[in-house]
């Protein structure tokens, strides 16, 4: 198997080596992994792409590439110019250092690289660990992903739901808060909410006068009810939420078309 791997957290973000680790034990010893991650740090860009300037690439090592972009020209890279003429079969993003439950998904670097992948018709799955107090107090804050996101993503491939329509399948995986042997299970889940916990913006001023605002999110403990991701990290579970780039929405869209009926 031939697996591109991405992130949102950069090319030596420590998040990016335990994907590289889940991804070569998915792989197997006859298999590939190759990288094409951000120079730079590209939390928070959600789908973004580089369409109005270009992307300088560059070869670290084998199989090893640093683009000046965004996850999703990241995986544009990958596809379209390092893997042209040897197409991946599984493209993997991660593994965040944050969650990218409940609201977070929509602002994720990290899943816009694997809805981009799927957008060019790929297998692609985002991977991101929850983090809290009982993390901070690891050795390695990644310690849940580590120990279970083989596991996670060999149950997806073998398991998980695959089409190949227009707008087809990717998958959310969040990994919560806890210990390795803490994890409870893993449970299919819905994207949460949390309430009142929404971005905001801090004003701050610069020693040259000029006055800047910082984007600040909300409190992450804020629970969103039963079958939701967040919920379930809360929980200890690992989260799985399918997930399409569609962004109709379809229960609203009958009661639309009989409102304009005699527009």
């Amino acid at each position: 198997m031939r697996i591109l791997i991405t992130n949102d957290d950069g090319i030596n973000a420590p998040g990016l080596e335990i994907l590289h680790a889940i991804a070569t034990e998915i792989a197997g010893d006859e298999g590939e992994v190759w990288t094409v991650a951000p120079a730079f740090e590209q939390s928070g860009v959600a789908h973004c792409i580089s369409y109005t300037h270009p992307t300088m690439i560059v070869k670290l090592a084998d199989r090893r590439f640093a683009a000046e972009g965004s996850p999703a020209d990241c995986v544009l890279a990958g596809i379209h110019d390092v893997l042209v003429d040897a197409r991946p079969d599984l493209v993997l993003s991660g593994v965040n250092r944050g969650n990218n439950a409940g609201e977070n998904a929509m602002y994720s670097g990290t899943l816009g690289g694997a809805m981009e992948a799927a957008l060019q018709g790929l297998p692609a799955i985002a991977l991101s660990q929850f983090m809290g107090p009982r993390t901070a107090e690891l050795p390695d804050p990644f310690d849940a992903a580590a120990q279970h996101g083989a596991r996670v993503v060999r149950l997806l491939l073998e398991r998980g739901i695959w089409d190949d329509g227009p707008y087809r399948l990717f998958y959310n995986v969040n990994f919560p808060p806890v210990a390795g042997p803490e994890v409870t299970g893993l449970a299919a889940t819905r994207q949460g909410f949390r309430s009142f916990t929404q971005h905001g913006v801090e004003p701050t001023v610069a020693p040259s006068g000029r006055r800047f605002l910082w984007v600040k999110g909300g409190r992450q403990d804020i629970r969103t009810g039963p079958g939701t991701d967040v919920e379930a990290n809360l929980d200890g579970l690992i989260s799985i939420q399918p997930c399409r780039a569609d962004l109709t929405a379809h229960d609203a869209l009958d009661a639309l078309a009989r409102a304009l009926a005699d527009g």
